[in-house]
């Protein structure tokens, strides 16, 4: 069967410009006689347009994310991701519908493409495929067969640990949570493996709850408690690090000088905490507007190999470090 993929090479023109032509996109500005040829060649090596989706009509995608709509209202980080798949979606001319919690159950509608923010099990995926086979992954890349746009977690973690031992620190904690209760955070896990690696670990100082402030509160409560602090701790997002801060300020436990302190994300309060927050930002707002456009642009152009994509990060380093 003939692809736009044939028509590209034989044209010189990338697949999505074809694909915009043989659905008579009126936005596209090309040559009449660009058009011609696409046609042209499109009709001579017998390329069917049945199976492709009419640019004319609307696509409509489905934001399906795995956490609740009181989460994402409580962290900056999530909120960025859906209002930039929003704004996309909309400058797009795309029909967007929104689901939290993974409640699919009572769905009865199918769509172009599914956008997946967040962290899902295998069975979770294999629902989704009966949604769209055309599906994105944000903030994870849960299943190599499809798309997924991300933050190298693992380069994050190994860039914080660096800079621990570049300020001499020997003894290195970390405060993290996870999605499902077995299953290791990719933070988590590349830290171990890392401060293992470099002899930095601080096995004593290593605690796990959920990625609230609440849990972070309390697990810096317990960690005092057992009164043996770390050197530094690397907190596994700027959540948890708020409630961090809380309770060793209440136990006046001076920050950096006692314990210092790198988390992710960068959300707007990290900058007006006390001691304010040093933190890696990581440019999710990119995460949802290049997903709208992948997602697109792989139905546009019929594109079957899968891409995985890196966001990029930066240290912002601020009052918790030296």
């Amino acid at each position: 069967m003939a692809t736009l993929k044939e028509i590209s090479t034989l044209t010189g023109l990338s697949s999505a410009t074809v694909s915009r032509i043989l659905n008579n996109d009126n936005t596209l500005s090309v040559k009449d006689e660009t058009k011609k040829k696409v046609l042209e060649v499109a009709e001579k090596i017998g390329y069917r347009m049945s199976s492709k989706v009419n640019l004319q009509e609307k696509m409509n995608f489905l934001a399906l994310f795995s956490y609740s709509e009181e989460l994402e209202f409580n962290d900056p980080y999530y909120l960025s991701i859906r209002f930039s798949i929003e704004e996309e979606s909309r400058n797009s001319g795309i029909n967007l519908d929104k689901i939290y919690n993974y409640n699919i159950a009572a769905l009865d509608k199918k769509y172009n493409g599914v956008l997946c923010i967040g962290q899902f099990n295998n069975s979770q995926i294999e629902k989704i495929k009966s949604i769209s086979n055309h599906i994105i992954f944000i903030d994870s890349c849960n299943n190599r067969e499809f798309d997924c746009i991300t933050a190298d977690l693992k380069e994050i973690s190994e860039c914080i640990v660096d800079f621990f031992i570049q300020c001499n620190y020997k003894k290195i904690g970390f405060i993290g949570g996870r999605d499902f209760e077995n299953v290791l955070d990719e933070r988590e896990e590349a830290f171990i493996k890392y401060s293992f690696l470099k002899k930095v670990i601080d096995e004593d100082n290593f605690y796990i709850g959920d990625f609230t402030s609440s849990s972070g509160y309390n697990l810096a409560k317990t960690m005092i408690a057992n009164g043996s602090l770390p050197d530094a701790l690397f907190i596994a997002n700027d959540s948890i690090a708020l409630g961090v801060l809380k309770a060793l300020n209440e136990n006046k436990i001076d920050i950096p000088n006692q314990v210092a302190i790198i988390s992710i994300n960068d959300i707007p309060a990290s900058s007006f905490t006390f001691p304010a927050l040093s933190t890696i930002k990581i440019h999710s707002d990119l995460m949802g507007s290049q997903a709208v456009r992948i997602l697109k642009d792989k139905i546009e152009s019929n594109r079957t190999a899968p891409l995985k994509i890196t966001v990029p990060f930066s240290l912002i380093l601020r009052e918790t470090t030296k």
